[in-house]
């Protein structure tokens, strides 16, 4: 978590609020921890959505980290940072035939497939092209715990074959034209909160891809085991550990997998766990305002810099805990002395821009900065951007105080 008060003090006075803010050197503390708590000699992933800004993915390539992307812009991203496209793994449940068309002409040759018309549409467009590839076949396997803020797997999904069809993954794990199995991918779930939760999964995970290689005769080159690792979001927390974890997961894999071949790879992908620790959000107090006894809090940032992903369908506040920076001079009515809960609303015309409906930060004022922090993972581009038209947040990269880049993203209008 970046918590250099001056620094961002400092940035924000240069470049103006609301101001996305990440640490490198955060990023490679997160990585560095991820992998001491998975099995050695694991195969590591960063999902792309997470953060998609090149820095952030060049130095998680550079901690020897692959990527895994959903679309041609983060392949597009991916790339020029620096990944081979044949090592990328290109995922998704709606992959058109035009995002396929790209990714094999940029030379991605793995793709994640989630049905057989996924397959097929693969298959053709391989034939097409003259190109070979590799698939893994995603699962949706039941569930190893009830923990997790956003379900993958356990019921009804549009994401991956459901184990109970036998003869969807007899027909995706057999080899068709140019397109390979090569093993399976599962995801059960985002933010697993703890420890227990997580190695729950991972066994359940485990087995669930056993099961398939068992009923099937498929002997994969690779089982995909997802992630799940918590990370805290837009509030003051550190990232946890899990020293448990590793021998669990290595204990499931022999159990289940005890006559694998030697050079079965056993795979993980984060994306949250990875970047969530290393971005920080300051934005202004814009006003105070007091209203059939509540007390809101305007600020410069609301859910189109910070969407908690509101516009994928998770429409509850992100319960940003902010903490100030630094005090300006008094310019409207103050609160009460002492905590006192208030709502932190954005400047958004509509009462759903919301960033906390009733939180404690203390005694602020009319152009106080706060911090958000722990936002680096599913922070702007998970934010209704668009809406009204505001300019997006300068968003600042720094390595330990260094600042490396800064830039704003825009909407482009584009005639067709």
């Amino acid at each position: 978590m970046v918590n250099d008060r001056q620094l961002l003090t400092e940035l924000a006075a240069r470049y103006g609020t609301p101001l996305y803010v990440y640490d490198l050197s955060a990023v490679r503390r997160a990585a560095a921890a991820l992998r001491e708590d998975l099995p050695a000699g694991s195969r590591m992933f960063y999902s792309v959505k997470a953060n998609p800004h090149p820095l952030v993915i060049e130095t998680l390539r550079a901690e020897g980290y692959e990527a895994e992307v959903s679309s041609v812009g983060e392949m597009s991203i991916a790339i020029a940072s620096g990944y081979a496209p044949e090592r990328l793994l290109y995922s998704g449940p709606g992959k058109s035939s035009s995002d396929l068309r790209s990714a094999l002409a940029a030379g991605v040759r793995t793709f994640s497939v989630e049905s057989v018309t996924d397959r097929d549409r693969l298959g053709a467009l391989a034939e097409a092209a003259g190109v070979e590839c590799d698939h893994l076949v995603r699962l949706n396997g039941p569930a190893g715990s009830v923990r997790g803020s956003l379900r993958m797997t356990g019921g009804a999904s549009p994401f991956g074959v459901d184990v109970a069809d036998a003869e969807a993954l007899r027909s995706l794990l057999t080899r068709r034209g140019r397109t390979r199995p090569v093993g399976l991918h599962t995801y059960f779930a985002t933010n697993v909160g703890d420890e227990d939760g997580l190695i729950a999964e991972f066994e359940q995970a485990v087995r669930t891809v056993s099961v398939v290689c068992h009923d099937t005769g498929f002997a994969p080159g690779v089982i995909d085991l997802g992630g799940g690792f918590p990370a805290p979001q837009a509030a003051p927390g550190e990232l946890a550990r899990h020293p448990r974890l590793a021998a669990a997961i290595e204990n499931a894999v022999e159990t289940h997998f005890a006559s694998r071949p030697s050079d079965m790879e056993v795979a993980f992908e984060s994306g949250r766990y990875l970047v969530a620790a290393a971005g920080t959000l300051v934005t202004e107090v814009l006003d105070l305002k007091h209203s059939h006894e509540r007390w809101f809090t305007v600020l410069d940032a609301g859910v189109n810099a910070l969407g908690g992903m509101s516009g994928l369908g998770r429409l509850r506040a992100p319960d940003a805990r902010p903490y100030r920076l630094d005090s300006a001079p008094l310019t409207n009515e103050p609160m009460p002395a002492g905590p006192h809960p208030v709502a932190l609303v954005g400047p958004l015309c509509t009462p759903l821009d919301v960033l906390n409906r009733s939180v404690d930060i203390g005694d602020v004022k009319v152009g106080d900065l706060l911090a958000v922090p722990n936002v680096g993972a599913y922070g702007l581009t998970a934010s209704l951007v668009g809406f009204l038209s505001h300019p997006m947040p300068v968003e600042v990269v720094h390595d330990a105080g260094t600042v490396e880049s800064v830039r704003r993203l825009a909407l482009q209008e584009i005639h067709i």
